[in-house]
């Protein structure tokens, strides 16, 4: 076990987490290494290393094993490791029988030498949820504006519709296992230091179940899931923004012993466009304006994401001014205010007059220069006078 890391090490919680730190632990954890989203080296190992954790941490009963007798409480392997008894000279015989107790579920009783003492190793039958699966998906810019319904083809285990996840072909086909009579384990005797030892083992006929099928399903032999390629319509809200998660039920990985699957996180990234720009619900876009239209004042039909709309440029509009169209932004995903578009003026000079343009620019600069003392370059001069 030297060789392992601490299970509260590996989720990067402490010693007293709650059962929800530890979950939300996980599942970022999970997202991070999955082998489909991180293809990095070593991914595939720390993604298990964080799923053993948690199937350890996540179970109250494994984690009080765990916290008290570390790795050795969890794995049935370390059980045997008994058979020395110098590792306990210090502890009396009430703690041992304490300690062997954790481990082979039988009271040793007050009588070291020939009482009995059973080791429970019954498998665990009960219905499982499956883990969570997650993914990418890019959505344009307009789409995730809008919103729309987006169709996804993935592949997913679904429980068997013929034999409802059992594997039998009919409930007729299935028996109480012959061999632990519906048990599930199966009782052997052994002596030990301590006398007799009642092992149980898990039944290797019905592999715990205590059941035993006498014709498999035809439609999954007997596997009580089938393995589909499938198409899901996910709807994306109008709103929704790079980073954000939807979840589509029962399409993750399958679940255990008649467990429900997990679900699909499905992490959505909206790709840029080329003229605006989203910063929340507001957009940005940058607009030409001639400098006599800046100096004169004039309308100007704008684009925005709902199409085209007139706005006003004030008289003497500098460069770098922001405008605001109320009501041109992103619709809020949780039904709030809608956006504005925010418009900065970039003020252009156009490089190719026509001659009359020409003839027009120079007059207006005889003008400026014709005695005026507080153009816009005088006052620029006198600023470094004072």
């Amino acid at each position: 076990m030297a060789d392992k890391r601490d299970y509260y090490e590996v989720l990067g919680v402490s010693k007293n987490a709650t059962d929800d730190e530890i979950k939300k632990a996980y599942r970022k954890l999970a997202k991070k290494y999955h082998p489909d989203l991180n293809k990095e080296p070593g991914a595939a190992e720390k993604f298990k290393e964080v799923n053993e954790a948690n199937e350890v941490l996540s179970d109250p009963q494994k984690r009080q094993k765990y916290d008290q007798f570390g790795f050795a409480g969890v794995d049935p392997s370390a059980a045997g490791g008994f058979g020395d008894m110098g590792g306990f000279s210090s502890a009396g015989f009430d703690d041992l029988g304490d300690i062997f107790n954790s481990f082979f579920g039988g009271g040793m009783g007050s009588n070291m030498g020939g009482g009995y003492s059973q080791r429970s190793a019954r498998r665990d039958t009960s219905p499982k949820r499956g883990q969570d699966k997650y993914m990418r998906m890019n959505v344009s810019f307009m789409d995730a504006c809008f919103g729309k319904t987006e169709t996804i083809n993935i592949s997913v285990d679904e429980q068997c519709e013929h034999c409802h996840g059992t594997g039998a072909d009919s409930p007729s086909s299935i028996e109480t296992c012959p061999t632990c009579h519906g048990s599930g384990v199966v009782i052997t005797q052994q002596r030990s230091i301590f006398g007799m030892v009642q092992q149980q083992s898990v039944c290797p006929t019905c592999g715990g179940t205590g059941k035993k099928i006498k014709k498999a399903c035809h439609v999954c032999n007997g596997a009580g899931y089938l393995h589909k390629r499938v198409s899901v319509d996910v709807k994306i809200p109008a709103g929704i923004a790079t980073g954000q998660q939807l979840r589509v039920s029962g399409k993750g990985e399958r679940g255990s012993n008649g467990g429900p699957n997990g679900d699909l996180f499905i992490e959505i990234n909206v790709q840029a466009h080329d003229s605006f720009e989203r910063i929340g619900k507001d957009i940005e876009l940058e607009i030409p304006v001639t400098a006599v239209d800046a100096t004169m004042g004039c309308s100007v039909d704008v684009p925005t994401i709902h199409g085209d709309v007139t706005m006003k440029i004030p008289a003497g509009t500098q460069d770098g001014a922001r405008l605001r169209l109320k009501g041109q932004g992103v619709p809020d995903i949780r039904g709030g205010k809608q956006g504005d578009q925010i418009c900065t003026v970039r003020i252009k000079v156009d490089e190719n007059l026509t001659k009359q343009e020409k003839e027009l620019y120079q007059q207006l600069q005889d003008l400026q220069n014709s005695g005026r003392g507080d153009t816009v370059w005088q006052k620029f001069k006198n600023s470094f006078k004072n």
